[in-house]
């Protein structure tokens, strides 16, 4: 493929935008050097660049998009609202409406207040936490990558300049499925946690009852108990990750799917906690979210909209059965290409990634880099494997035979040195202390 005029915008995308991208996930360090095609439009599960090159895409827009691009009746939705004007200074009554709409779908959830991004939404539970429990310190699972671009979070990362220390040191960290590494977090901090905060599941599906016994302990330990489900939240069951392993946080937080790319997200949970940042009640008050653009109406009705196909449409098993067939044929080419150990797909089939080793079975950027380089220029772009409602059989059945295209370059990289195939510098990981 050419990308020639995505090319000549390159420069002055990172001249006037630091980092050439307005989300890290999406910057120039992501992908191969050669292959950064600027997008202009996107339908379904297809989305064509600058240069009229068209790819079937994968990870959809940060897993946001699950219904697909300009999905007809999500826009339809949001255009009608929005010629009946998007902002005024008063509530809207389609604000009511879509809380009802969330509140009905998510168990035991109360009480909901709506954001505009996954950030807002933790960093709500986080202060609500904190004013609830008259507690200052945050627990998060270290073994998931992003839960927000507060201090708190970002406290804990290489990217932590700017943060200060006194703020780092009010978040600890414990490890997914270790209930061990939560029990001495408690022990060394007695009375000082606030809440817990972790995902559902990333790649590891919880062991031996993980999230009851992580609610267990913060019960006995006065903690509020809160699950982040900007991922599995709309892909692993309309009711969430918490739905499908039956659980039901104090708070919970969602967002990328619940609005099929529109930007929207929610913190919802139990009414004793979400109450104090409301009125009603005679506490101090808590400043939880006020947002000027906290509840735009075109983006609660491509919410309604979204939410409506879920609860109509068959979207959690038609992912699940897509995901299911791009991995089954993935695998397959893996073993043909004899790269067992080398790559690998983990994850739950609605929300697939791809793991890439070197000669050592040792993960491997330059590897992971020549894998989407060779991928890109057959027209997927697959930063990750996660479907969306568009992904056809035929989609995925491309895709499959352009990754044994792929891993057959790959099985030479690894005999012959992957600086023979990799053109230019390999991708780094966004979480790095230095350029």
């Amino acid at each position: 493929m050419e990308f020639t005029k995505s090319n000549l915008l390159n420069k002055k995308f990172n001249t006037i935008i630091p980092g050439g991208a307005h989300t890290y996930a999406k910057g120039d360090d992501q992908y191969p050097e050669y292959s950064l095609p600027y997008i202009m439009r996107g339908e379904g599960c297809h989305v064509w660049d600058l240069d009229g090159n068209e790819f079937v895409e994968y990870g959809m827009g940060l897993r946001s998009v699950t219904l697909g691009h300009a999905h007809k009746p999500v826009i339809d939705a949001a255009q009608k609202q929005m010629l009946k004007g998007s902002n005024f200074v008063r509530p809207a009554a389609i604000e009511l409406e879509c809380a009802d709409e969330l509140l009905s779908m998510i168990v035991g959830a109360e009480m909901v207040k709506f954001a505009k991004n996954g950030s807002d939404a933790t960093n709500g539970a986080i202060r609500l936490s904190r004013a609830y429990t008259g507690r200052d310190m945050v627990a998060i699972c270290a073994d998931h990558p992003f839960f927000s671009i507060d201090d708190w979070f970002m406290g804990t990362t290489p990217m932590s300049a700017g943060i200060p220390n006194a703020m780092r040191d009010l978040t600890v960290q414990f490890h997914y499925n270790d209930i061990e590494s939560v029990k001495a977090l408690f022990k060394q901090f007695p009375n000082k946690i606030a809440c817990v905060i972790l995902e559902p599941e990333k790649e590891q599906e919880p062991v031996d009852k993980f999230l009851h016994e992580l609610q267990k302990i913060c019960r006995e330990n006065g903690t509020v108990f809160v699950l982040d489900e900007m991922i599995t939240g709309f892909r692993w069951h309309n009711g969430g990750a918490q739905r499908f392993y039956d659980i039901t946080p104090d708070l919970s937080t969602f967002g990328k799917g619940m609005g099929n790319g529109f930007s929207v997200s929610a913190l919802a949970g139990k009414k004793d906690i979400m109450r104090l940042g409301g009125l009603e009640h005679d506490k101090e008050r808590v400043f939880l979210l006020s947002l000027t653009q906290g509840a735009e109406t075109h983006c609660l009705a491509a919410a309604m909209e979204t939410m409506r196909i879920y609860k109509r449409e068959p979207v959690i098993d038609f992912l699940w059965r897509q995901g299911e067939r791009l991995k089954k044929g993935i695998d397959t080419s893996i073993d043909e290409n004899k790269l067992n150990g080398y790559v690998q797909i983990l994850g739950k089939p609605c929300n697939l990634v791809c793991t890439t080793s070197d000669l050592d079975k040792k993960p491997s950027q330059p590897f992971r880099t020549l894998l989407m380089q060779e991928t890109i220029k057959r027209g997927i772009l697959a930063p990750s494997l996660v479907v969306s409602y568009s992904h056809t059989d035929s989609d995925i059945d491309r895709t499959i035979e352009v990754f044994h295209e792929a891993l057959g370059i790959y099985r030479k990289a690894l005999d012959d040195g992957v600086e023979k195939y990799l053109i230019g510098r390999p991708v780094k990981p966004v979480w790095r202390k230095f350029n």
